[in-house]
């Protein structure tokens, strides 16, 4: 009764844990994810070291033609922890593979006994009527064989997501993190954009397209009630996972 009593209490326990992610938006929209000690808001608090001396900075900021951030003609791009860049998103590729073969083979062997040292006269008077080894062995094969397959995929997607830089690497290099939600309804849309940029790459408007981020993470897609119906139950996706057939 005592082991009953656990596995009851384990499936309970995993029932809990699996409707822990919908129990969010029951009856109500889905809850913004917090941002309060998040990668980006902690990269703004702690921004690092300065690049510049404070006295230097001081006299630049007294000059239109200094190359500070605030002066007239300054350099707005996103260079240190902290700062923030908006990241382009524009996708719209089109892939089409399609592959045919076909194989044919066929073979014939035949193989007589017809004069051995008057051997096959004798034996053939002992076999029964209408054997000889005139046509001892007779193989005949054929094999064929034909495979087709095709593959075709597009995918367009615009988006743009501002993003924050977290941590700037010893080589120079900028690691990004940006997420964005949006709620209509009750339904979540949710944008996260992760990698690592140049700071050669970012654009005069403190824009960078994806296909210059290295290890690019774009995620694209939702939460809310319209999703939880689209997506099959936990228990049918684990017996598709397990079962065999």
């Amino acid at each position: 009764m005592h082991k009953a009593s656990r596995h009851i209490f384990a499936i309970s326990g995993l029932v809990f844990l699996t409707a822990c992610g919908r129990a969010d938006h029951i009856g109500k929209p889905p809850s913004f994810t917090p941002i309060s000690e998040s990668p980006e808001q902690v990269a703004m608090l702690f921004p690092g070291l300065p690049l510049r001396t404070q006295p230097q900075r001081s006299v630049d900021q007294a000059s239109l033609w200094s190359a500070g951030k605030n002066s007239l003609l300054g350099d707005r791009r996103a260079v240190q922890k902290g700062d923030i860049l908006t990241v382009v998103i524009e996708i719209d590729e089109k892939a089409e593979i399609s592959n045919n073969t076909s194989r044919e083979r066929s073979g014939s062997e035949t193989l007589g006994i017809t004069q051995l040292f008057g051997v096959p006269q004798r034996i053939n008077q002992n076999l029964p009527d209408g054997a000889t080894l005139a046509e001892a062995v007779d193989l005949n094969s054929t094999s064929g064989s034909t495979g087709s397959g095709s593959v075709k995929r597009k995918e367009k997607l615009t988006l743009r997501v501002a993003a924050t830089v977290i941590d700037v690497l010893p080589n120079g290099v900028l690691s990004i993190s940006g997420s964005q939600e949006l709620r209509v309804n009750f339904e979540m849309r949710e944008l996260l954009v992760t990698g690592f940029v140049r700071p050669e790459d970012i654009a005069r408007q403190n824009e960078i397209t994806y296909d210059k981020i290295a290890s690019a993470r774009v995620s694209y897609g939702g939460r809310g009630q319209i999703t939880d119906m689209q997506q099959p139950r936990y228990g049918q996706q684990i017996l598709d996972a397990v079962l065999p057939f």
